[in-house]
C-alpha cells in the first residue's frame, strides 16, 4: 500500500473531487428533469420525449449511447498493441450513417412505434417480434454489465480506487437517470485531450509522436490484405464494422428510439448525420491517444514489464503516470471513462423498459398510460438492477469477459439480417425470418464461443512489436499496478493453455475460429437473410410455391379452354401442367 500525504494526498482528494462532481451533476440533471417531467401521462412521453425534439440534443444522444468506457480504455489499446488502423471505423461510420437515414429511419419512422420489435408484428407475426424482443433484452443486459464493470476493474487496479464502490456507484446512478445525453460527450473529449495536451508537451510537439508512431509500424493504413483471419486490415475494419454499427444504429432499440423522438423525419436524418462529426471527433482522439501511448511506453512497455495486467489498463496508467502533478486530471480521465459507461447504462436501461412495456406489457393487459408511465419507470430500476447484478457476475468471468462483449455484435448480426428481410423483401414471410434468424444465431455463436476457446494464434492476429530494453523500474512511490483478479489470471493461463497445447486444437481452429472478429456480425446477417429467402421463396404466398401454383392453374386453364375445340386435353399436356 501507499502512503501518502502533504501534497499527494491533496491531489488524491482533489481527483476524487473531480470525479464525484460528474456523478453528482450527473444525478442532479436526472432529478431536475424528472421533477420538470412529472406531469407525463404516457410511456411514450417517458420514453420518447413526446416526439418534439429537435436534431441537435438527439444527435448528442446517439453519440453518447454507445461511446462506453470501453471506448475510452480499449481504443487507444488497440492503437498501441495493433496500430492505428482501426481508424478505418471513419468509413463504416459514414456507411452506417447512410444506410440507416435511407433505409430504416423512413420505415420506423412513419411507423410511430415505440418498439422496433413492433414492426416485426407488423410485418410478419407476434412470434417472430417476441423473439426479437427476447434476443434484445438477453443481449443489452449482459453488455450493459461488462460495460459496467470492464471500467471498474481496469480503474481499479492502475488508481486504487474501490471495485465494487465503482460498480455500485456507476449502476445507481445510471439507473437514477436515464436520460442522461447533455454532458457525456464534453467530458470524454475533455478526457482524452488532457492525456493529449500532456503527452504533446512531453514530447516537444505533434511531429515527434507522429514519427515514433511511424517508426514503430503503428501508422498501417495501407493494409489491404483481403485474408479474412487477419484480425484488422481495411476490410476487416470498413465491412465488418459497418455491420456492426448498421445493427446499432439501424435496429437498436437504444438509437431507434432517439432519432424517432425527433418532431419531423428531417431533424431524424439531420441528427443522425450532426452524430457522425461526434462519432469521427472521439475516433480521431482515441487514435491519436494511442499514438501518444506508444510514444510514451516505446522503450518500455508497461504491460510486458508487468507493471499492468492487462491491455485495457494502459490508458489509466499512462494517466497516473504523467498526469499525477496536475491535481483532478486523472480525476477528470476517471470522469471521462465513467461518463461514457453512464450514457451506454442509461440508453440500455432505457431501451429495456421500452421494450418490455410495448412488447410484453401492452399487449397483453389494459394498464392505462399513466399506469404505464410508472411501469416504465420502475422497470428502469429493476434492469438497473439487473445490470449490476450481471456486472457482479462478470467479476466471476475471468476470461470470458471478451466472449460476453463479442456477444453483442454475435446477436446483432442475425437481428440484422432480421429487419433486413422485412424492409427490403416484399416476399419474405415469417417462416422465413425464423428458421433464417435461428441458422443466423446457430452458427454466430458456433463461431464466437468457438473464438474464445480457442483464440486466434499471434501469426493471424499480429500484434506490433513491444519492447522493455529502456525500463527502469527503481522508484517504490508507485501503485501495486500488477494487482489483480485471480480468476483473471487462471483465465489467462486456460487461454495460454488451450492456445499452445495441440491436444486441444480442433481441426477447425487455424480457419473457422481465427476468422476477425469483425466478421462475426456479417456472418450472422448474410446467413439469416440467405436461410430467410430461400425457406421464404418455397413457402410464402408471393414466392417460388406461389409460382408454380399459378403456372399449374394456367396451364389447365387454357387446357380447359382448348377442350371447348377439340376431343380434349392430351396426356402430355397434363403432365406438363402437373409439373409446373
Amino acid at each position: 500500500k501507499v502512503s501518502v500525504c502533504g501534497p499527494a494526498l491533496s491531489s488524491v482528494l482533489t481527483d476524487y473531487m473531480v470525479f464525484a462532481l460528474m456523478l453528482v451533476v450527473s444525478a442532479a440533471v436526472g432529478v431536475y428533469f424528472a421533477w420538470t417531467d412529472r406531469d407525463q401521462r404516457s410511456s411514450g412521453d417517458f420514453l420518447m420525449g413526446g416526439r418534439r425534439l429537435t436534431a441537435l440534443p438527439v444527435s448528442l444522444s446517439l453519440t453518447a449511447s454507445f461511446m462506453s468506457a470501453i471506448t475510452v480504455l480499449s481504443n487507444p489499446a488497440e492503437v498501441y498493441r495493433y496500430g492505428a488502423n482501426i481508424g478505418f471505423y471513419g468509413i463504416s461510420y459514414v456507411l452506417t450513417m447512410v444506410i440507416t437515414s435511407e433505409v430504416f429511419l423512413p420505415v420506423f419512422y412513419r411507423l410511430s412505434i415505440t418498439s422496433t420489435y413492433e414492426y416485426l408484428e407488423l410485418r410478419f407475426n407476434r412470434t417472430t417480434r417476441l423473439l426479437g424482443t427476447g434476443l434484445f433484452i438477453v443481449q443489452t443486459i449482459l453488455y450493459t454489465g461488462i460495460v459496467i464493470y470492464a471500467p471498474a476493474l481496469a480503474l481499479n487496479q492502475v488508481t486504487g480506487m474501490d471495485l465494487w464502490g465503482a460498480v455500485i456507484s456507476t449502476g445507481v446512478v445510471c439507473t437514477f437517470y436515464c436520460t442522461l445525453v447533455r454532458n457525456t460527450l464534453g467530458v470524454m473529449l475533455a478526457g482524452f485531450l488532457s492525456v493529449i495536451i500532456r503527452s504533446v508537451v512531453l514530447k516537444d510537439g505533434v511531429l515527434p509522436i507522429i514519427s515514433d508512431s511511424q517508426e514503430g509500424g503503428r501508422l498501417n493504413f495501407w493494409d489491404f490484405d483481403t485474408n479474412p483471419l487477419r484480425r484488422h486490415t481495411f476490410w476487416t475494419i470498413s465491412i465488418g464494422g459497418t455491420f456492426v454499427w448498421v445493427s446499432i444504429y439501424g435496429i437498436n432499440q437504444a438509437q431507434v428510439q432517439r432519432y424517432i423522438s425527433c418532431k419531423s423525419i428531417t431533424h431524424a436524418r439531420l441528427s443522425l448525420y450532426i452524430n457522425l462529426l461526434g462519432l469521427l471527433s472521439i475516433l480521431l482522439c482515441s487514435v491519436f491517444a494511442g499514438m501518444c501511448l506508444f510514444s510514451v511506453y516505446k522503450d518500455c512497455d508497461p504491460w510486458t514489464a508487468g507493471q499492468v495486467s492487462a491491455p485495457d489498463q494502459l490508458m489509466p496508467y499512462l494517466v497516473m503516470d504523467i498526469l499525477r502533478d496536475y491535481p483532478g486530471l486523472p480525476g477528470l480521465f476517471v470522469a471521462a471513462a465513467y461518463s461514457g459507461s453512464l450514457s451506454t447504462v442509461s440508453s440500455s436501461i432505457n431501451a429495456l423498459a421500452a421494450v418490455t412495456v410495448e412488447d410484453l406489457i401492452k399487449p397483453y393487459t389494459n394498464m392505462s398510460e399513466k399506469h404505464l408511465s410508472w411501469t416504465s419507470k420502475g422497470l428502469s430500476l429493476i434492469y438497473g438492477v439487473l445490470c449490476i447484478g450481471m456486472a457482479g457476475l462478470a467479476s466471476l468471468m475471468g476470461g470470458i469477459l471478451q466472449a460476453a462483449i463479442s456477444i453483442f455484435g454475435i446477436i446483432g448480426g442475425p437481428l440484422l439480417g432480421m429487419f433486413t428481410l422485412g424492409v427490403l423483401c416484399p416476399f419474405a414471410n415469417s417462416k422465413g425470418v425464423l428458421l433464417g434468424l435461428m441458422s443466423g444465431l446457430v452458427v454466430s455463436l458456433w463461431l464466437g464461443i468457438g473464438a474464445q476457446i480457442y483464440p486466434p494464434t499471434p501469426a493471424m492476429t499480429r500484434p506490433l512489436s513491444l519492447t522493455t530494453e529502456g525500463c527502469n523500474f527503481t522508484t517504490t512511490d508507485s501503485f501495486n499496478w500488477t494487482s489483480t483478479v485471480h480468476l483473471y489470471k487462471i483465465s489467462l493461463l486456460v487461454h495460454y493453455f488451450l492456445l499452445f497445447s495441440p491436444i486441444f486444437r480442433p481441426p477447425l481452429t487455424d480457419n473457422w475460429y481465427s476468422l476477425s472478429y469483425l466478421y462475426f456480425s456479417p456472418i450472422g446477417t448474410i446467413i439469416t437473410i440467405s436461410v430467410g429467402l430461400l425457406v421464404s421463396l418455397f413457402t410464402g404466398d408471393g414466392g417460388i410455391k406461389a409460382y408454380i401454383n399459378k403456372r399449374r392453374h394456367n396451364s389447365l386453364s387454357s387446357c380447359q379452354v382448348f377442350q371447348r375445340h377439340s376431343k380434349g386435353c392430351s396426356s402430355e399436356t397434363t403432365s406438363n401442367a402437373t409439373d409446373l
